[in-house]
């Protein structure tokens, strides 16, 4: 097979698999909303009650997204997942900086409530700078500057020109 070829068979199992997986997250969406349209309240008026056509519909879907996992599951050839599994780490280790970045937005919405908007926007800011930019002196003052700026001074600016207060924090 020319090297092209072998390219286009890879990107042709890399693409089923991708779709498996968006059937398999389509199964899990459509069961979590059945059992949420089966605690819709029923009307002593209606037999079916008003979740019967929401359950109707998402069970519909699941069975679709399990006829669609059965045909992919037969498409796939069994070596394309290990192949798959070492592509997806390859990406992740070469990608690493979005995950950190995710991560670290996960960790400023969290202190958001606790700390308040300036301390973990400030925080927040100057963490994924040191992370994302050069570490060189200028570059540091810049990042504390920045950090400062866009923490406390948006807290001022919406404090005092806007009267809308940002979240200030239990501690």
């Amino acid at each position: 097979m020319s090297e092209t070829g072998y390219d286009k068979k890879l990107a042709k199992e890399a693409g089923e698999i991708a779709r498996l997986l968006s059937y398999v997250l389509i199964l899990f969406a459509s069961v979590g909303l059945f059992l949420a349209a089966a605690g819709i309240p029923t009307s002593r008026f209606e037999r079916l009650g008003a979740g019967a056509f929401p359950k109707i519909v998402f069970a519909g879907i699941a069975l679709m997204a399990v006829v669609a996992i059965v045909d992919a599951l037969r498409k796939i050839p069994s070596d394309a997942y290990g192949r798959f599994a070492s592509q997806t780490c390859a990406w992740a280790r070469r990608s690493y900086l979005v995950f950190v970045t995710l991560a670290a937005l996960a960790v400023y919405l969290i202190l958001i409530p606790l700390l308040g908007f300036s301390i973990a926007s400030f925080l927040f800011i100057l963490g994924v700078q040191l992370v994302l930019m050069p570490r060189r002196p200028a570059t540091m003052l810049i990042a504390v500057v920045v950090a400062v700026v866009f923490s406390f001074g948006l807290n001022w600016l919406f404090a005092e020109v806007f009267n809308v207060f940002l979240p200030r924090g239990v501690l």
